[in-house]
């Protein structure tokens, strides 16, 4: 258990450093540096950009030296990012560094599912991957309350005491990370066709549509949610935090409870089950847009995004569990990086994407966000038909 814990307290350390320095970016940069906001935010994006490949790259490493290694690479060299924060004045420099920490993050994740696969025995696995999303939301919830008191001091000591920190604490989950058994192939498994037999896996390759689908309706959350609540709907500016609010609330304490409910039902069920909770929290955020008492509409939009967190809650460990076990051992690593990649790509859409619906009318937006729920509950029947591991059930080895 001691390699669990230790596992544990990495995540721990990473998602309040992530939770604390997220918010604060680019005031951060703002305070430190005479760069305009327009050239802190093309560095940011340029590093981006340039990161989405280190994902897909690094699963051949994971598959060849195993995860831990290229695991703590990512520690190291989001730590080495976050100390050149501290000394950047000009925008290349801080795409550079923005660089180290966007590719150790795409890395991170890329590693994150074979790890949680080694350690967790089977049965076991949506357990564990509700437990550390809990953990990183309740990390984030943390991180966020602490960026707060930052910004509210906003010195650019302060700002800089947290990158400082932030770094340290890379290193710290980089030591954890020594005592985790590393999540390596056994000598003999078939590792022949590498890639190419990766992206001929038609059936991984609709788990990854499915993928695809769930982590666009994720975004919606930071993207699309609290500007419609505020600016369309012209809800009181508290309405966004209390979403947020909710949201970390129920993901934090709720899911172990719901994982433990759902012992026993069939996976692709229960993904089907999430989309239809997400597609019903689209359609009350509509429905809000035509409620005149605001009392009403602010409860209207609080409902919404119970219903659409409770989606979040269904499909999180089923997906991320289904992914892993539905890859051979020897090319897990290029296989959830191809899952992960889904991630990445809807990480780049989504912004333009939800913006650009947005600002057409609440119709177009939470319609097409129905869409996509439909599509990702047709993706999770056809794979509830056709991989084996989501024809499984919850809980059960």
């Amino acid at each position: 258990m001691a390699r669990h814990g230790r596992f544990v307290a990495a995540i721990v350390i990473d998602s309040i450093g992530t939770g604390v320095f997220i918010p604060v970016t680019m005031l951060y940069f703002l305070a430190t540096t005479s760069l305009t906001l327009v050239q802190v935010g093309a560095a940011l994006t340029t590093a981006g950009l340039l990161a989405l490949p280190a994902g897909p790259l690094v699963g051949g490493l994971v598959d060849r030296y195993g995860a831990k290694p290229v695991l703590q690479a990512a520690n190291l060299a989001q730590a080495l990012g976050f100390a050149g924060y501290l000394v950047v004045d000009q925008a290349w420099q801080i795409a550079v560094c923005a660089w180290l920490n966007s590719a150790g993050r795409a890395v991170f994740f890329g590693c994150y599912g074979v790890t949680v696969t080694a350690l967790a025995a089977p049965g076991q696995r949506e357990r564990w991957f509700g437990l550390l999303g809990s953990v990183r939301n309740l990390g984030y919830a943390l991180g966020g309350l602490l960026s707060a008191v930052a910004v509210g001091i906003g010195t650019p000591r302060v700002y800089a005491a947290i990158v400082a920190i932030n770094a340290m604490s890379y290193v710290a989950a980089f030591a954890l990370m020594g005592a985790v058994p590393n999540a390596r192939p056994e000598a003999g498994h078939d590792t022949a066709g590498g890639w190419r037999r990766v992206l001929q896996d038609r059936r991984y390759l609709s788990l990854v549509g499915h993928q695809l689908c769930f982590a666009i309706s994720l975004f919606a959350l930071n993207i699309a949610i609290p500007v419609y609540a505020v600016d369309v709907l012209g809800l009181p500016g508290w309405t966004a935090g209390a979403v947020f609010t909710l949201n970390t609330l129920m993901v934090g304490f709720g899911q172990g409870a719901v994982v433990g409910w759902l012992r026993g039902r069939v996976r692709s069920r229960v993904l089907v089950a999430g989309h239809a909770c997400f597609a019903a929290g689209y359609l009350l955020f509509l429905a809000a847009d035509h409620v005149t008492a605001l009392a009403l509409a602010v409860a209207v939009v609080l409902l919404g995004a119970s219903s659409y967190t409770l989606g979040e809650i269904l499909g999180g460990p089923i997906t991320s569990t289904v992914a892993a076990e539905s890859a051979p051992d020897a090319l897990r690593g290029r296989y959830l990086a191809l899952n992960q990649l889904a991630v990445t790509v809807a990480g780049a859409l989504a912004p333009i994407a939800l913006s650009g619906l947005l600002s057409t009318g609440a119709t177009p937006i939470w319609l097409t966000l129905v869409g996509v729920s439909v599509l990702g509950a047709t993706l999770a029947t056809l794979i509830g038909r056709t991989v084996p591991a989501a024809q499984n059930r919850v809980g059960v080895g």
